[in-house]
């Protein structure tokens, strides 16, 4: 398997510099030169495949002995271990449930995969490896579980003080060993600016060896694009298939790119955002203009400038029209979506968080125009990581797993820094 940069297809490198560079030197984002075609019978028995068994089968076809089949196999299914269920809210639309894992949470399906093969491409080495991830909620805490204790390896999280909830806050502060917690004083926008800006900075990628875990890494994409062929498989639908899919940094709904073009059969793509909407606009008008992220009640979706966005463009040459026949934009406010939760609980006995319930109503306005489709709403966390939100909003008691629940007695324990790069590359050069 060979990568090349967004920002210079002329210049390649394997999967391993891929996955411990984390991002090129050249600010762009890692992309596979080549998408193979998954095997035709594959897509015709889709049905009979567990879901390790789609996983491994997607892998093997796209990294194409990158890693040895045995290594590749004992990764998938030490990685790919738990459920994502398909549950069905009428005939034409269901709801894919991706919290099943460690930190309850979508993102538990890249960050153990990314885990399991960074541990891999690290053997051996002479010098630590230092991860670096921003996070606006859930992809911390599944870095955190995924690399907790993981030998060679130390992760470094970032988050926006203040807006992250109670216990997304204890699952990033809580575990200690190879896990630090950077509170900053300011919006997830700042804080991938700064793991991007480390990434550029000669003095400390010679001393350290850095890497990310944010969907920018090519390691964690690859694995979320398994879950859409599992949800195909439970859909055993005849009708075009739909993902609705809860957006903020894009890297679920890229992952969903990359299954698409190796041949996994989805019709359409629904991007949903709260009222964080630059690609939405830039979907209807052409345009695309980044701007500082606003809080909001989803906000693991409260990003500004989605980095994945260059690689939706990759995936479409940059063209605007392409882009757009295939992936339709909407966006919500938090009045609409708590409307959208209430509906979805009264009509259905469903419980769904913030962010599911903007892939709901996005769904649902995409169906207006498109009634003969078959809906799948991912559903990205657990409604109990939301906790505060959904209990006042549907006024009913929510159980929160024991997984999630013993953390509240934990201490926290962060780091609190400021905006400024000179803070965090001085913090990071005395510490590693």
């Amino acid at each position: 398997m060979k990568l090349y940069s967004t920002n210079n297809k002329n210049q390649f490198f394997s999967l391993r510099e891929a996955v411990l560079k984390g991002l090129p030197d050249d600010n762009g984002l890692f992309m596979p030169s080549h998408i193979p075609a998954l095997p035709p019978d594959f897509l015709e028995n889709i049905k009979d495949f567990s879901f390790p068994k789609i996983a491994l089968t997607m892998a093997r076809t796209l990294l194409q002995n990158a890693v040895p089949d045995a290594d590749l196999e004992r990764i998938i299914y030490d990685a790919i271990n738990f459920s994502a269920p398909l549950v069905g809210l009428d005939e034409h639309t269901s709801v894919l449930e991706l919290f099943h894992g460690p930190s309850l949470a979508f993102k538990d399906f890249g960050a153990r995969f990314m885990a399991q093969l960074m541990s891999y491409f690290n053997q051996n080495a002479d010098k630590e490896l230092v991860i670096l991830v921003a996070t606006s909620g859930d992809t911390g805490g599944a870095v955190a579980a995924g690399f907790f204790k993981t030998l060679g390896i130390k992760v470094v999280i970032l988050y926006p003080s203040g807006k992250v909830t109670p216990l997304q806050e204890k699952q990033l502060t809580t575990l200690g060993h190879n896990i630090s917690a950077l509170e900053i004083n300011g919006t997830f926008d700042d804080c991938q600016a700064l793991v991007k800006q480390a990434f550029l900075d000669n003095e400390l990628t010679q001393k350290i060896r850095l890497s990310s875990a944010n969907s920018i890494n090519i390691a964690r994409l690859i694995p979320q694009s398994f879950y859409y062929a599992e949800g195909i498989k439970q859909a055993n639908t005849n009708l075009p298939v739909v993902f609705s899919i809860p957006s903020g940094n894009f890297g679920n709904l890229t992952a969903g790119l990359l299954a698409q073009k190796m041949g996994i059969p989805i019709h359409h793509f629904v991007a949903a955002t709260n009222s964080n909407d630059v690609v939405p606009q830039f979907l209807a008008s052409g345009e695309y203009h980044a701007r500082p992220s606003v809080r909001t009640i989803s906000n693991a979706m409260d990003v500004g400038n989605p980095s994945n966005f260059a690689r939706m463009l990759d995936f479409y040459c940059s063209t605007w029209n392409n882009m757009k026949t295939q992936i339709s934009g909407f966006a919500y406010d938090d009045d609409a979506t708590r409307a959208a939760m209430k509906e979805v609980f009264e009509q259905h006995q469903y419980v769904m968080e913030p962010h599911g319930a903007i892939g709901y109503l996005a769904l649902k306005e995409y169906q207006k125009k498109n009634p003969d489709t078959f809906g799948i709403i991912l559903e990205t966390a657990h409604p109990s990581k939301f906790v505060e939100d959904v209990e006042d909003i549907l006024q009913q008691k929510i159980e929160i797993p024991e997984r999630l629940a013993e953390l509240a007695h934990r201490k926290k324990e962060s780091i609190a820094m400021e905006t400024d790069f000179l803070s965090f590359k001085t913090w990071l050069l005395d510490n590693f």
